[in-house]
This record gives structure tokens, sequence and C-alpha cells, in this order.
């Protein structure tokens, strides 16, 4: 069992790669919460869990969050209950959030993972990717000026792919998982230590 942590700016190119992944691997993939309204064809519990402003700010209040953030006005963030019922039953467990939430996830987790930053090559091919995704999408602009922010913090991280050819990257993901999965938590370790010491 790992953690394994994503981001990258929105068009990147997480979602599919992710979705290949799921195809051929085992993994609890944390879905996150947020309070922006549903999108066309999005399901509750799958794509997100929506909640509401006031439900959101009382499970900040409570600790109930591995990490949350405020992103274009709605906040996001991970509940922790789901993720360590996946840890204790020994899976692995894939994040896909963004670059404010990994700076709380990681003081958290304290080591117990590996972190991946997933990019388009270029600015101006993520524009491209936008305005292909959503022609109608006022925010693109807002989302390219975050994504120059979030670029600007790739040296945090462990790996770095760029998601030029679908086929590259995801096999370059591929391998990091596999990594990831070969990673024993510091928990694992330790009983380890303890089993080899007792000669069992």
């Amino acid at each position: 069992m790992a953690c394994l942590i994503i981001s990258g700016p929105s068009g990147a190119g997480k979602s599919t790669l992710l979705n290949k992944l799921k195809n051929e691997f085992d993994f609890y993939f944390s879905i996150s919460s947020t309070t922006r309204a549903k999108r066309e064809g999005e399901i509750d519990g799958v794509h997100y869990h929506f909640i509401g402003k006031e439900e959101f700010e009382k499970g900040i209040e409570n600790g109930q969050f591995l990490e949350y953030a405020n992103v274009h006005g709605n906040y996001y963030g991970t509940s922790l209950l789901p993720i360590q019922k996946a840890l204790d039953e020994g899976k692995s467990v894939i994040f896909d959030i963004d670059v404010q939430g990994y700076k709380i996830a990681r003081e958290k987790l304290k080591g117990d993972y590996v972190s991946v930053f997933i990019m388009p090559v270029s600015l101006t091919e993520l524009e491209h990717r936008l305005k292909n995704r959503n022609s109608n999408d006022s925010n693109i602009s807002t989302r390219l000026k975050n994504a120059i922010d979030e670029v600007s913090c790739i040296c945090e991280y462990d790996f770095v792919i760029i998601n030029d050819d679908l086929d590259t990257a995801y096999y370059e993901l591929k391998q990091i998982f596999i990594a990831t999965e070969l990673k024993k938590l510091t928990k694992i370790k330790k009983e380890i230590i303890l089993s080899w010491n007792k000669g069992d």
C-alpha cells in the first residue's frame, strides 16, 4: 500500500491518464469534496462529493480534511475517513489535488507518499486544450494564470511528466505507480523490522 499524489493544471490530461491506470491496476482513488456547482454529466460520489460551503467549512474546523484549498472561489478538499479505511485494507491510494492542497497534504503525510506533477509541453498547448475542451469557458484566462503559478512549483514534486504524447506519459505514470507500491509506508517498515528481529 502507498500514497501517490498527482497535481497539474486543469487541461494537463490528469483524468485521462488516471482512467488508463484504473483499467490496469487496483487502487483507491480519493474523491474530492467541493462546493462548486455540479456540471452536466457529473455524478455525486463519482466525480466529486458535492457539499455546501457551510458543511465544508465545518469539516475544516473539525479537522476532517487531509487538505483543502479555495480554487476559483470554490472549496476543494480530501476527506480523511475513506483514505484511512483504504490504507487499513492494504490498498494504494491516489490523490488528484492542486498545488495548494499538496503543500498541506505533504505535511500531514510526513513523507509517506510519492508525488508527480503532470503538465502539457507549453502554455500555448494548454490554452489550445482548454479552448477545445470548452470554448465557452469564461475562466480560461484565470486557469492559464493559475497554471503559470502551479508550474513554478514543480521542483517541490518527486517527478514531473510532460504530457505531450499520451502513450509516453502513461508509460511514465505507470512506472511511477509501480515504484510507489514498492515504497513501503513508515508503519509497514516498522512492522517489517519487528518481524525480522523476532525471526518470524
